[in-house]
């Protein structure tokens, strides 16, 4: 989101979903990578794909939701500008 411009005024996005597989076994320090690319922009939602590897093996693979949601914290439409950055 850094990289997109879209840290500031970035909003609340709880997650609605979320789903791992564990591969392989991790351990405390591992030095990790993790992969991350929106899968599909919703109306109001936005999922994510993801993995983590360690030395180029993926140990974790996951997916998960995140829905914008307004001040009393009902779903709300995604701003114009996060839907055009992340499409």
């Amino acid at each position: 989101m850094r990289r997109l411009g879209l840290l500031e005024g970035w909003g609340s996005y709880p997650r609605r979903h979320v789903e791992a597989d564990y591969l392989n076994v991790l351990v405390f320090e591992d030095e990790v990578e993790v992969r991350l690319r929106v899968e599909h922009v919703g109306g109001t939602s936005i999922t994510y794909v993801w993995d983590i590897a360690k030395a180029g093996d993926v140990y974790v693979q996951g997916r998960h939701t995140v829905v914008h949601v307004d001040e009393p914290g009902r779903a709300s439409p995604l701003p114009e500008g996060v839907r055009a950055a992340l499409t």
